[in-house]
């Protein structure tokens, strides 16, 4: 049924760029080749769990540059099967960072600092639980992750007034809880259902890494783990992702001036979004998408065009998201409290063309 309702989720397999932008995701979605996170789980690691947080992160640094190294040796799914688990791993490693940022959390840009092990709340008021809104196989993503294996988190990060997922972000629904190991027969179920890969949404990822991690420590089949996230994550965050994360599918919303801070209360924003394209960029396989918002169009998405064909390259993948509509508190913005006019999709269109984009899903 749903190669009839996306037919372009088929021919996308086809199309060149697609294929050159996502040519391990595609081997990845089709068992060809290794998910990262298996990979991760086969390197092995030497730390104690009384080891500094300093240490830690210099074991992880070292077996991340391995990573890199041997991907391409262990990417043949059946010579991967053979190959032994250590009693310790980079997989393992990465927990063990990620539980204690749980203690001092700063898995966002904010750094709020809180012990969310012990049920503190930060800014995103995500706790100890993994609390999830839906997991569903999703027809509308991009045509290349069609059929995704969404998993709606609550809590975000930053706070757009534009939110078109508000009751999600916002805790406006209550969710349902989910240990890891439940957790984890989901995303084996959405595979097997069909799914291209598991998409980690919300709401926002990023608070809840620590308990994907968990859950991928108890998943067994192989499937690309797409990070579908605002990208207002902490360096350390991006670390962890490494060697992880297969897709980074990364919001790109506002240019370098203060509207990002006005309208999704995420100060320094430019700095942390491009950074994390570029990390992105190096460790896994990108597709960056611009939201364009009515009256942003030279402030915002001009610039984004222009820095992602600089600094990624023109042959990035990249949504041209043309969907906005004014939801949440939006009308408290003049500015936003309309749709796109035909004439600014024209315009965001020529702007991504003249910066040289050709790799464009609009």
């Amino acid at each position: 049924m749903w190669k009839l309702l996306r037919p372009d989720s088929i021919a996308v397999l086809e199309e060149p760029l697609a294929k050159k932008s996502l040519a391990r995701y595609f081997d990845v979605m089709q068992n060809n080749k290794v998910a990262k996170f298996k990979i991760a789980k086969h390197l092995p690691a030497k730390f104690t769990p009384h080891a500094s947080v300093a240490e830690l992160w210099q074991e992880h640094t070292k077996l991340t540059e391995q990573f890199y190294k041997i991907e391409r040796q262990m990417e043949d799914l059946k010579s991967f099967e053979t190959s032994e688990t250590p009693e310790k791993s980079y997989f393992d490693l990465k927990l063990e960072l990620s539980g204690r940022i749980l203690q001092n959390c700063h898995f966002c840009n904010r750094k709020c600092r809180v012990d969310r092990s012990r049920g503190k709340l930060g800014y995103c008021r995500c706790g100890n639980t993994l609390m999830v809104s839906s997991i569903f196989a999703h027809l509308g993503e991009e045509p290349e992750l069609v059929p995704s294996g969404t998993i709606f988190t609550l809590g975000c990060t930053i706070n757009c007034k534009h939110c078109q997922n508000w009751a999600i972000s916002q805790w406006l629904e209550k969710g349902f809880e989910y240990t890891p190991e439940a957790m984890a027969f989901e995303v084996g179920h959405l595979r097997a259902e069909g799914c291209r890969n598991v998409n980690l949404v919300g709401g926002e990822p990023t608070p809840w890494l620590n308990h994907w991690l968990r859950t991928f420590k108890n998943v067994e089949v192989n499937v690309p783990v797409v990070w579908n996230s605002n990208s207002y994550y902490s360096p350390q965050t991006a670390q962890l992702l490494a060697g992880f994360v297969d897709v980074y599918l990364l919001g790109f919303k506002y240019g370098p001036g203060d509207c990002a801070e006005r309208i999704s209360d995420a100060p320094n924003y430019w700095e942390v979004c491009t950074t994390n394209h570029l990390n992105a960029k190096k460790y896994g396989e990108l597709i960056a998408r611009v939201l364009v918002l009515p009256n942003h169009l030279e402030c915002c998405a001009g610039f984004i065009f222009d820095w992602i064909a600089e600094h990624l390259g023109t042959e990035t993948r990249v949504n041209i998201m043309f969907q906005y509509r004014p939801e949440w508190q939006a009308n408290k913005l003049s500015e936003l409290s309309r749709t796109i006019t035909a004439q600014e999709k024209h315009r965001a269109l020529e702007l991504a063309k003249h910066a040289g984009l050709c790799n464009i899903i609009a």
